[in-house]
């Protein structure tokens, strides 16, 4: 095999579309200057807020802190590592999941993961609509228009590929860092003595560490689409612990923050009420935009490797309008438990895809032209087994769900490469 890593050739189809199907050739790598801003974009969403505000009315603040702190170690760890294979490769998840999971077997992973995000984009373009409306005291019957515009808007630069989205996200990260200071800073001559606050809720430790690790950790599995454009490994890995290590934290905190002080989750609606309402709305534009657009991209990495078409772009266009269509259907209110189920059952892909990187093929793939089985059921069993365990656990209360999940399809797949015949593996 030609170990992805070393300078090689991708035919012009490919590299206009952002290697869809390919590696990414040493060639076209960036360096960490272009890839953390983007990786610190996608990772600054206002979901993971949602999470911080859970926290906020359910631990004491020194609790929460810690709570926080190993939370996002573990979660940075897992994409961290992905974010080195990536890099070592220039293979995004999906393409990884051939050697795993076969290739048949692998359009699950495009499926789950491609649909996640799909489901997502519509979500958040339908949310984004209506909170605007709100803030500016907009009818709610111009909603609907709201929510075409920015469904076509927000996936302007991921049509145009990695350069725009790196553009962005390097114009973007900053201003936003600089108006979540502001308003922390803002917030803390408001806040007093947070450490003698008491919760208005309560939630067990461990199922508070799964919280924080649930936030992006669907995400997470996806950010080699861009790790994999890496000029080092090291880079790729120092990218990602930037995005899903600090970034990711400072959200958690910020929505933490933000429920203990003002009462709200919605870092928007607290610089509101500090008087930064204009820096409110320039921050929820930026924030939504650098996420949405790595989002519908992710989707057409996903659509380009289920279908077997470099054509990407025309993913990225046709998601918007099924995204389109199931928001302006009702999808904010009916799909987002399914969504979180989906986040539940995804982390075991990533557990699988290092199991084989590392303990079964020595750390390095084969070339994506060699031939391969139809299914890889070492991949197939390990990933039922590790997502039923991820979902009962975390039913159950027992452990962390996503940790268990990425442990016990890692192992299992292990243990299945020794001992299943060669004629139903890779």
């Amino acid at each position: 095999m030609s170990l992805i890593g070393e300078p090689q050739v991708a035919d012009s189809s490919q590299a206009n579309q952002d290697y869809p199907l390919s590696a990414v050739p040493m060639s076209d790598r960036r360096p960490i200057w272009s890839l953390a801003p983007l990786l610190m974009g996608f990772a600054l969403t206002s979901t993971t807020l949602l999470a911080g505000g859970t926290l906020g009315s359910s631990l004491r603040f020194a609790d929460m802190l810690w709570v926080m702190i190993v939370g996002n170690l573990a979660l940075g760890a897992y994409c961290a590592a992905l974010a080195y294979i990536a890099a070592k490769t220039g293979l995004s998840t999906v393409l990884m999941a051939r050697f795993s999971f076969g290739a048949i077997g692998s359009r699950w992973v495009d499926f789950i993961l491609g649909f996640t995000q799909i489901g997502w984009y519509a979500v958040t373009n339908a949310f984004i609509a209506s909170a605007l409306l709100k803030l500016l005291n907009i009818p709610a019957s111009f909603e609907w228009f709201a929510i075409v515009f920015f469904t076509y808007a927000f996936c302007v630069t991921a049509y145009m590929g990695y350069t725009a989205m790196d553009w962005l996200s390097r114009l973007a990260v900053p201003a936003m860092l600089i108006l979540i200071a502001l308003s922390l800073a803002i917030g803390f001559r408001d806040a007093g003595d947070l450490f003698a606050i008491a919760p208005q809720k309560s939630i067990g430790v461990t199922e508070a560490i799964g919280v924080v690790i649930a936030t992006f950790i669907s995400g997470g599995t996806q950010a080699t689409n861009w790790s994999r454009y890496a000029d080092s490994t090291k880079n790729a890995v120092g990218s990602t612990l930037l995005a899903f290590l600090f970034i990711n934290g400072l959200l958690v905190f910020t929505g933490a923050f933000c429920t203990l002080v003002y009462g709200t989750n919605d870092l928007i609606e607290a610089m509101a009420r500090q008087g930064l309402l204009l820096g409110g709305l320039v921050l929820l534009i930026l924030n939504v935009w650098t996420t949405q657009d790595n989002t519908i991209y992710a989707f057409s990495i996903a659509g380009s490797n289920f279908f077997r078409t470099s054509k990407r772009t025309a993913f990225v266009l046709g998601g918007a309008t099924f995204a389109l269509v199931l928001a302006l259907g009702g999808i904010y209110g009916n799909m987002i438990p399914f969504l979180l189920f989906l986040g539940t059952v995804i982390p075991p892909v990533g557990g699988i895809i290092m199991a084989d990187f590392w303990f079964n093929r020595g750390g390095r793939f084969p070339s994506l032209d060699d031939p391969l089985p139809a299914f890889n059921w070492a991949g197939v069993i390990s990933y039922i087994v590790g997502a039923a365990i991820a979902y009962f656990s975390g039913s159950a209360g027992f452990g962390i769900a996503p940790i268990n999940g990425v442990i016990s399809a890692a192992v299992l797949y292990v243990i299945l490469c020794r001992v299943l015949p060669s004629s139903v593996r890779a």
